[in-house]
């Protein structure tokens, strides 16, 4: 895949959600994740630059398909009472056979195509086959992106956000419902939490037998939406151990030893059909993400693939 005339295409916002609906985003992150798995994709680590107190910044590469991907992004939580985007910044795809760069893309509508194609992908990979209703918390950019991606499933959803206004705002949008209560939410047979990381949702004894939980806002060091006494009641599993047990969720854990690489299975293993999922009725299932480089790419990717296919019109540099 090389640029049309020379010239490189880029990407915007709407260009990129005008190109991938949510069911083939998460089609390709699926294909990522087991690419990965059977080594055919590579990725090295998530590169943290921290700005803390107000945010930090990501580098984040990986190699598949014939080309490169490099998202430089950031993550201030704070932006939005700004007027500013939490997430922000760019992803560069290059051809792997010359290092010539193919386009640049919209980092943040990149990153919530991908947590919402993740976080449902584990919820019907991981969840009871007979769960209901689905529960989104936090209705931000990436939590909205989450809802449409399992209405474009067909699910039932419900939406929770500690402003109800905003709750009600992306439920209205996207034809889903709200939540009459966070503990309602936080009830449901499948859940998904997209929020900043700074409160832990899920205390100890919280979680009931059969539920899921995708667990998709601690992406950094010092972030936790659930107790590490809940982690230890789990079947768990996580995107990628390496990234999880240093920046995710289950980083507190391991930290205090609770949890070791041999009580966690990595999602695309079980894609892969290398390793089971849920086991029982009863189990409680929780899948830890801290998003992937490998994610930003399959999703860049088909962005390119179907902006060519259709003529889609990006901007050019």
């Amino acid at each position: 895949m090389t640029s049309l005339g020379g010239r490189i295409p880029v990407f915007s916002a709407e260009h990129v959600e005008a190109a991938v609906p949510p069911e083939r985003a998460l089609e390709a992150v699926r294909e990522a994740f087991v690419a990965y798995t059977h080594g055919e994709w590579s990725m090295p680590p998530k590169v943290y630059v921290p700005a803390y107190p107000a945010g930090d910044f990501r580098a984040m590469p990986a190699l598949g398909a014939g080309h490169a991907a490099l998202k430089w992004v950031t993550s201030f939580p704070g932006n939005p009472a700004r007027g500013l985007p939490t997430v922000s910044g760019l992803v560069l795809i290059s051809d792997a056979s010359n290092g010539s760069l193919v386009a640049v893309l919209d980092a943040g509508a990149v990153t919530a195509l991908r947590t919402g194609a993740a976080a449902v992908l584990a919820a019907e990979t991981l969840a009871r086959p007979d769960a209901g209703v689905a529960t989104v918390v936090g209705a931000g950019v990436n939590g909205r992106a989450t809802a449409r991606t399992f209405v474009s499933r067909g699910r039932e959803v419900l939406l929770w956000d500690v402003d109800e206004k905003r709750a009600r705002d992306a439920a209205d949008e996207l034809g889903a419902a709200v939540a009459g209560s966070r503990e309602e939410a936080l009830g449901a047979d499948v859940v998904v939490t997209v929020t900043p990381g700074h409160e832990v949702l899920f205390p100890g004894g919280s979680l009931r037998a059969g539920q899921h939980v995708s667990l998709m806002g601690a992406d950094g060091p010092g972030k936790a939406e659930i107790a590490v006494d809940e982690i230890e009641r789990a079947v768990v599993f996580c995107d990628d151990w390496v990234q999880a047990s240093h920046n995710g969720d289950l980083a507190h854990a391991v930290q205090v030893g609770a949890v070791t690489q041999d009580d966690v299975t990595q999602l695309g293993d079980v894609l892969a059909g290398q390793a089971p999922g849920r086991q029982s009725n009863d189990d409680i299932t929780i899948f830890d993400s801290t998003g992937l480089a490998i994610q930003d790419l399959a999703v860049s990717l088909a962005a390119i693939e179907r902006a060519k296919e259709l003529a889609l019109p990006t901007l050019e540099l």
